[in-house]
């Protein structure tokens, strides 16, 4: 399909019919004689005319060469363009980053499957949130892992199947024994600064209480609110628990409540599993979807023809002129 983008230079098209109808050329009636065969008495006398001498008569090929000009430059400036099919893109409305547990009590297994085996939390962990990343395409998502310390896995990208990747790659202690939830929380708020979108999520999950932060949860979750953060918190392991090995629930619940988010406690697979499905949706995937048409300018097309139009006539009277000069100096018989 062709457009044009400048649709309103059409209107000049009838400017040289407007101007030759209403400002006509200046002329002057002056005593003259004329002369048959003039060029030939010039030739003869050595004597070049003067402006005004001759009179030159248009012809049909310079009319329609200055005509289809004029048409070849008006439709340039309107700038025709080749659209193409439309491309549709599906970006994300969303950022999310999930901050995963990885200390050594996440190595504890009292989890329960679907066929009743206890299984290591951080292996439980895995398949539901393997599962809930699977859901999420067209989400921008992240992975931190956290122990004694907190490191970025994978940034924000669309690349799921990535974030999959190094999830299950990740192994219990590989950031350090302990528990940092402030740091986690901290650095999630700088992976949230390279993003441009206004809804962030973070989906914190821990077994454990703070014992490594350097900075407390709680002011963590403070800044994150001030960014425009909303943390979903997930305790996983045994409230009852003492010392490290204890999920400190209410350290958990008030991080969510400060950033408007919500709380949840999963103490088995199929629990966990129904906590991500409430987080699905509680906060649904959402997309943008991105809709343009490629366009491919021909506007050089048209004042290419130009010119060639220009160059040809300009040639085949150049030559015609030389034959006429050639035929009126030869020989007269």
């Amino acid at each position: 399909m062709i457009q044009f983008a400048f649709p309103w230079a059409f209107f000049v098209l009838p400017l040289p019919l407007v101007v030759w109808r209403f400002m006509p050329p200046h002329r002057e009636q002056i005593e003259a004689l004329r002369f048959p065969f003039f060029r030939r008495i010039t030739d003869a006398a050595g004597v070049d005319p003067k402006a005004g001498a001759v009179v030159l008569a248009r012809t049909r090929l310079q009319m329609a060469a200055a005509v289809s000009i004029w048409v070849l430059i008006v439709l340039a400036i309107a700038q025709p363009q080749r659209v193409g099919a439309p491309v549709e893109q599906v970006k994300a409305a969303r950022d999310v980053v999930l901050a995963i547990d990885i200390s050594g009590s996440m190595d504890t297994r009292d989890f329960e499957d679907a066929d009743g085996a206890r299984v290591q939390r951080l292996a439980a962990v895995k398949d539901v949130v393997t599962q809930f990343v699977e859901g999420r395409e067209g989400d921008r998502m992240a992975l931190i892992v956290f122990g004694s310390k907190a490191y970025v896995q994978a940034p924000l990208t669309e690349d799921l199947d990535t974030v999959i990747a190094l999830l299950e790659a990740t192994e219990v202690g590989m950031a350090g024994p302990h528990t940092a939830l402030g740091d986690a929380i901290g650095l999630a708020i700088r992976t949230f600064d390279v993003s441009e979108i206004d809804q962030r999520l973070l989906i914190l999950l821990s077994d454990g209480s703070d014992t490594a932060s350097a900075m407390s949860p709680v002011n963590a979750a403070e800044i994150a609110a001030d960014r425009g953060v909303e943390i979903f918190t997930i305790g996983v392991g045994d409230p009852d628990a003492s010392g490290e090995a204890r999920v400190d629930l209410t350290a958990l619940r008030d991080i969510a409540s400060r950033t408007s988010g919500a709380y949840f406690y999963a103490s088995d697979e199929a629990a966990l599993g129904s906590v991500y499905d409430r987080i699905d949706a509680l906060a649904p995937r959402q997309t943008e979807t991105l809709s343009w048409r490629p366009r491919r300018s021909l506007s050089h097309w048209a004042m290419g023809l130009a010119v060639l139009i220009g160059l040809g006539v300009i040639g085949m009277l150049h030559t015609a002129s030389r034959r006429r000069a050639q035929t009126m100096s030869g020989p007269n018989l």
